[in-house]
């Protein structure tokens, strides 16, 4: 635990350093793309300045000045299974960004899917030590969270305080310099598995870059894809990439839980791809242009040439209707979907008041998909994509950027994190409670 604290910590100081320099690199490595974003930091107050980022984002003003993405290689599941592929992606679109900006960028800031992410609320209360509340005593009150233990080849990505309270009012956002006695802390945790997350540490080092951060893609798109009310009044941000689905849940403007499920629209494309025996890129091309999940009855008499090159005329001659390929692509998106609920079930999203939903990453394009989605996970669904930063490319505008624009939002203005307090010496966290706290239901 010690170790991982240090480490993150590290990261921190590192994410100074890039700040203090003024640029800093973002790389969202996903399993069908990898993207990345060269940001310059100028230090303006963000407001004052068209091109930099609304008031959300902090204090930080960035400009982006350099974008590129690559297909992804070596990704499975947003997992890294093949390290030079993926190493050689990464050195290409590092590259292709650097030279679009025309700086050298020494520190990377990345976030990734997959890793099967677990998350815990954890509450912690001290007595105030000054009955003013300092710094110190924050630290504390962190400190004496009980951390659960959460099992070995694990690692705490990230570790949020989400809520304060002081003596009897509850619901603050940052108790420091306020009166009181007794002050509590709720934290949120969420620990993922560690040998993905060493990995792309690796793959990036071998790139010759500093990591100067690490985040959860599926936190990210939520950053980006939720507006102010959703995140302020409870919402869930489903991530839809190419080999996972992320799922997060916000609340007061803090991440309260997340997830991910193991498919994504790379598998719908395996479906089409198996089901019309047909390459993988003929049925990616087929799912962009043609894809649904809503027949009506003009899909009957709609016929899609399938099109090829095998030689073999009858082959590469043939049709399928679009009502038998929304037929092929239905069943995988509804099972991502009843996923989706399962997990949104099992952190108690209908005791939220607020039961907003948000689709987003590039799999969400699918024509029908929030109907769909409507029907599966509940009546508020809509359709997102990345928001808050003004002057993008048009190339990273749409909802497969979701995560990446999180990213820069991140990197900007990360929220507390519990490595961010000088922790009293004698109480590193214990890991001593073996259960999750199950606060969603008792602190909201």
């Amino acid at each position: 635990m010690n170790e991982l604290y240090q480490s993150q910590r590290a990261m921190r100081a590192m994410r100074k350093a890039a700040m203090q320099r003024g640029v800093v690199a973002i790389l969202d490595v996903g399993t069908s793309k990898i993207a990345c974003l060269v940001l310059r930091f100028d230090g303006a107050d963000p407001r004052l300045d068209s091109d930099g980022v609304g008031p959300l984002a902090g204090q930080a003003g960035f400009r982006v000045i350099g974008a590129a993405t690559t297909r992804s290689r070596g990704v499975r599941f947003g997992e890294i299974a093949a390290m030079q592929e993926t190493e050689l992606a990464i050195r290409t679109v590092l590259k292709t960004a650097q030279n679009m900006a025309q700086i050298r960028v020494d520190h990377v800031i990345a976030s990734f899917s997959g890793a099967e992410p677990r998350s815990y609320g954890l509450a912690g209360e001290v007595e105030v030590a000054e009955q003013t509340v300092s710094e110190h005593d924050v630290a504390r009150v962190l400190a004496a969270c009980e951390v659960p233990d959460y099992g070995a080849g694990r690692e705490v990505l990230h570790a949020q305080p989400v809520n304060f309270a002081l003596d009897h009012r509850t619901g603050l956002s940052d108790p420091r310099g306020q009166i009181g006695n007794a002050l509590a802390a709720d934290m949120h945790m969420l620990t993922v598995d560690a040998q993905a997350v060493q990995n792309l540490a690796q793959a990036i080092k071998r790139c010759d870059m500093e990591l100067a951060g690490l985040a959860s893609s599926a936190y990210c798109a939520g950053i980006s894809a939720l507006v102010e009310d959703e995140q302020e009044l409870g919402a869930a941000c489903i991530d839809m990439g190419g080999g996972s689905t992320g799922v997060s849940i916000f609340i007061k403007k803090h991440m309260i839980y997340a997830d991910s499920v193991r498919m994504g629209g790379d598998h719908v494309t395996g479906d089409i791809s198996m089901g019309l025996s047909v390459p993988t890129s003929v049925a990616e091309r087929i799912k962009t242009f043609h894809g649904g999940v809503v027949a009506t009855g003009m899909d009957d008499r709609e016929m899609i040439e399938i099109g090829g090159d095998t030689g073999d005329w009858e082959h590469d001659r043939r049709t399928v209707s679009r009502a038998e390929l929304i037929g092929i692509i239905r069943p995988r998106v509804e099972e991502i979907l009843e996923e989706v609920r399962a997990r949104l079930d099992a952190a108690g999203f209908e005791h939220l008041q607020s039961q907003q939903i948000v689709l987003t990453g590039a799999a969400s394009q699918i024509p029908g998909l929030d109907g769909l989605a409507s029907r599966i996970l509940g009546q508020r669904v809509r359709l997102g994509r990345p928001m808050r930063v003004h002057g993008l490319p048009q190339s990273v505008t749409g909802p497969g950027f979701s995560a990446a624009v999180g990213l820069c939002l991140f990197a900007a203005h990360p929220q507390d994190e519990w490595w961010d307090f000088e922790m009293p010496a004698e109480s590193y966290p214990a890991r001593s409670l073996r259960r999750a706290v199950r606060w969603l239901r008792e602190n909201w």
